[in-house]
């Protein structure tokens, strides 16, 4: 929500404005600064603090602060439960750094949208964006990571051959190989790009509505709080799905038969 929006600015300049990412060009390519400052800060920031409250955890006299931290691990560890069939020690702790970062950086759209731009002026940044769920290079590569994992424990669990079994006699057997493997390629490169896609549609349209109404001067204040307090829901919802599908993704990744 802006604090300088007195009407003097064009409002497609505005909006284009925080639209844009502080990029840096490289030889290999372009780097989107604020995506990489910002989602990496979030992420150290939460190892953090999880390691704090672990190594302090008492069972005595436990914190609000260590409460808190057991009901959002308990939560995770309850969907990795009824959700994933198999025996992996790192799904748990994978869930739990998907949903607690992605909630982290889906929470920097609840952040008034002129004060990050104004944050990075200082750094130097002519264009800085907060929220780094709405980037999708940052969506896919993590889509694209669960992907490969998905890869990695099939050949691992199936086996080679349990593996090109799946892929060319399911589901209409072996005699129709040519089209169970173009079903399968069209099914599984449709995982990452719905699972990236999704989050950063949703991130995107919110941030959007937030530059909208920070355009709107004093009614910001009246047209901020609602939109905020449902936005919050987004929020959590989305960090959920993302989670829960990774769980189902690799569950099935894992199933042997």
């Amino acid at each position: 929500m802006s604090e300088n929006m007195g009407g003097a600015i064009d409002p497609s300049s505005y909006i284009q404005h925080h639209l844009q990412h502080w990029e840096w060009n490289t030889r290999v390519g372009t780097f989107n600064v604020d995506t990489l400052l910002i989602s990496w800060l979030l992420g150290v920031s939460f190892l953090l603090l999880f390691r704090y409250v672990a190594k302090r955890a008492t069972m005595n006299t436990p914190s609000g602060l260590q409460n808190f931290v057991e009901m959002i691990y308990e939560f995770v560890q309850t969907q990795v439960k009824e959700s994933f069939h198999g025996r992996n020690a790192l799904i748990a702790p994978l869930s739990l750094t998907i949903f607690v970062w992605i909630f982290l950086m889906n929470c920097m759209d609840l952040i008034p949208v002129d004060v990050i731009p104004m944050l990075g002026q200082y750094l130097g940044a002519s264009h800085m964006k907060a929220v780094p769920t709405t980037d999708p290079n940052l969506t896919l590569g993590m889509s694209i990571s669960v992907f490969f994992l998905i890869q990695f424990y099939s050949l691992k669990i199936k086996g080679i051959k349990g593996f090109l079994k799946e892929v060319t006699c399911k589901p209409f057997g072996p005699l129709f190989f040519p089209a169970n493997i173009a079903l399968k390629i069209v099914e599984e490169l449709a995982r990452p790009v719905s699972l990236g896609l999704r989050l950063f549609g949703n991130l995107y349209a919110g941030e959007l509505i937030f530059i909208l109404i920070a355009m709107c001067g004093y009614g910001q204040f009246v047209l901020g709080l609602p939109w905020a307090i449902f936005h919050i829901l987004v929020i959590g919802i989305q960090s959920f799905i993302f989670m829960m599908l990774t769980i189902v993704y690799l569950s099935l990744a894992h199933e042997d038969h």
